[in-house]
């Protein structure tokens, strides 16, 4: 296994006299899909806000390509290339999908937006991530199913570079086929080369599509093991605190 992209050690964060993360590690993957999974409370939440740098960690550290880095802002964390995709996307009904990919940072050719080359990057991201659900880049968002508005959130950080995007329950509310078309999505992505962590309450989904699965409980991460060396009940187990896990950390 190569080193990790990013990799959190000891990490605790407490809200006055509330602990909520208790020196939590975790490690992803260039490449590789990485589930995050518990009960409501367990942490799961603030643990990402902090890779977001949304609120930073208490203590601990924090080594991205190796090297410690602190992410105090958002704009630390983007920096980096690391986006976060949480679970209502963020994204404007009124205006369409190249608007939306391009949202705050527009292309410009003189003193105004350089419309035919945003639309042409936008449509060349949607086309490396083989999506052809989406009609036309200039749908409104208004206009798309649950599955296009997660996909045109997920080409968004593509489009951004990122290293590693955080995917905030990604499934959630969607039908099967909608559902199917996200998970393929992620997958394309992680095969770009792409770290990504999805956090999800949906083990069918964590097994379908993740390469490890780590489980915090409390916030404690109680296990982390590759997919592949574990079954649904024993990640139950580990996220009800009904079983303990004791092999080594992934």
């Amino acid at each position: 296994m190569d080193a990790p992209l990013i990799e959190l050690s000891d990490i605790v964060k407490s809200f006055g006299p509330v602990s909520v993360l208790k020196g939590v590690n975790l490690k992803a993957y260039a490449g590789k899909v990485t589930a995050l999974v518990g009960d409501n409370g367990a942490g799961k939440s603030t643990l990402i806000k902090g890779l977001a740098g949304v609120q930073p960690y208490d203590g601990g550290e924090v080594r991205f390509e190796g090297e410690v880095v602190h992410l105090h802002t958002p704009r630390d964390a983007s920096h980096l290339g690391i986006e976060v995709v949480y679970q209502d996307l963020a994204l404007c009904d009124n205006l369409d999908i190249v608007q939306n990919m391009f949202l705050g940072r527009e292309e410009t050719a003189g003193l105004t937006f350089d419309e035919g080359q945003m639309e042409r990057e936008a449509s060349e991201t949607l086309r490396s991530l083989s999506v052809r659900t989406v009609k036309s880049v200039r749908q409104k968002v208004s206009s798309l199913s649950g599955g296009q508005r997660q996909t045109v959130a997920i080409a968004r950080s593509v489009l951004k570079k990122a290293k590693l995007v955080i995917l905030d329950e990604p499934t959630a509310a969607l039908g099967v086929a909608q559902t199917e078309q996200v998970l393929n999505l992620v997958r394309r992505l992680a095969d770009q080369g792409v770290a990504v962590i999805i956090i999800s309450h949906n083990l069918q989904d964590v097994f379908k599509v993740a390469d490890f699965i780590n489980v915090l409980y409390l916030g404690t991460m109680v296990a982390a093991i590759p997919t592949s060396e574990t079954t649904s009940d024993d990640v139950v187990g580990y996220i009800t605190g009904s079983k303990t896990y004791d092999g080594v950390n992934a």
